[in-house]
């Protein structure tokens, strides 16, 4: 790897491969280290760059410091037929995640729609991972989460809210899933990070300075400004839907209980918490009306009359999922950002980035 640190293209096996040996270089199981690969391996090949292999470095310290737990076990606490809450005992959000939808997605399947609340986690990531599980075994997905304040309310002039993440997706019969994972903060704090980080400018619509007022300062976030909710109080209220199901439901860490991942020590727990249902389309559904409405819908919005300039209307997922394909026959073109974090991963743990 360039001591500049420029863009870089990798295949996703190498780049899941480089961050699962990583991780177990750190002392975690060959089977977590596997999962926890796959979703930020994914995430790059999907262009979401903030949610990738980019959180990997900000996760081997936490592991090395203690405040994530290599060898952590979630468990279930208490459950019922079509609920369950587990305790993530501070292992990697992506290993209690994965288990809590396996959860969620197996209770479903016996009575048609379960929730899993996970309380005691790490950062989870990417949230559209855990609704694409659910997807791609033919069931629907919703995924919530909670974080540390950092989003405004309408009329406050400082953070009330994590950006609380949400995603949810669909299988669509021959075709790919749609899929939306989106923060209820006008924008992801990692887009703020990375923005500032690469020099571009901060769109008014973003932040709000200490004032109560937009601000394109983004050297104030998170210590002095907050993000600016999503869609005013629509997005507030989505961030506040999630911060029941994912925290109040379970009795996890709400608001400020929540630890910040990258800023407090790394011997600290963040106590993060997040939220799964899963529908099983085949209990609930006929199985032919179902493809057939799930094809006609998105045959109708493909179909609509598109502005000036623009190819076509597109589902939630088709751009991820074309990039997907791209990234799998050509390899991920990784920007400069995340390759300078992979070679500070590559350096904490002495494996080789395949770059």
């Amino acid at each position: 790897m360039s001591e500049a640190h420029g863009p870089a293209r990798v295949s996703p096996q190498r780049l899941e491969a480089f961050v699962r040996a990583a991780l177990e270089a750190v002392g975690m199981g060959a089977s977590d280290a596997a999962t926890t690969a796959e979703a930020l391996a994914l995430a790059d090949s999907m262009g979401v760059h903030t949610h990738g292999t980019k959180l990997l470095a900000g996760y081997l310290r936490r592991l090395k410091g203690g405040g994530y737990k290599a060898s952590g076990a979630p468990r279930v606490s208490r459950q019922g037929p079509a609920w369950a809450l587990m305790d993530g005992d501070s292992a990697l959000g992506q290993v209690g995640g994965a288990m809590a939808m396996g959860l969620a997605i197996s209770k479903a399947r016996s009575v048609g729609v379960a929730y899993v609340g996970l309380r005691n986690t790490a950062h989870i990531g990417a949230a559209g991972y855990y609704a694409w599980m659910a997807a791609r075994e033919g069931l629907f997905g919703l995924v919530v989460g909670n974080d540390i304040p950092s989003v405004a309310a309408p009329g406050s002039t400082g953070p009330v809210l994590g950006s609380n993440p949400l995603a949810w997706a669909a299988p669509v019969p021959g075709g790919d899933p749609i899929l939306l994972d989106m923060a209820t903060a006008a924008v992801a704090g990692g887009k703020v990070y990375a923005a500032w980080q690469r020099g571009e400018p901060i769109p008014p619509t973003w932040l709000i300075g200490p004032d109560g007022n937009p601000t394109t300062d983004g050297n104030l976030y998170p210590h002095s400004a907050a993000l600016a909710p999503m869609a005013g109080h629509k997005g507030y209220g989505l961030g506040l839907l999630a911060e029941w199901l994912s925290g109040v439901i379970p009795g996890g860490a709400i608001t400020w209980q929540v630890g910040s991942w990258m800023f407090d020590p790394t011997d600290k727990p963040s106590a993060h918490n997040a939220g799964f249902i899963a529908m099983d389309i085949a209990s609930i559904a006929d199985p032919e009306e179902y493809r057939r409405g799930a094809r006609r819908l998105v045959e109708e919005i493909r179909a609509a009359k598109s502005a000036p300039g623009v190819g076509r209307v597109m589902l939630p997922g088709e751009r991820e999922w074309d990039a997907r394909r791209e990234a799998m026959a050509g390899g991920i073109p990784l920007p400069s950002d995340v390759v300078a974090k992979l070679a500070e991963a590559s350096g904490m743990t002495g494996v080789p980035f395949p770059g």
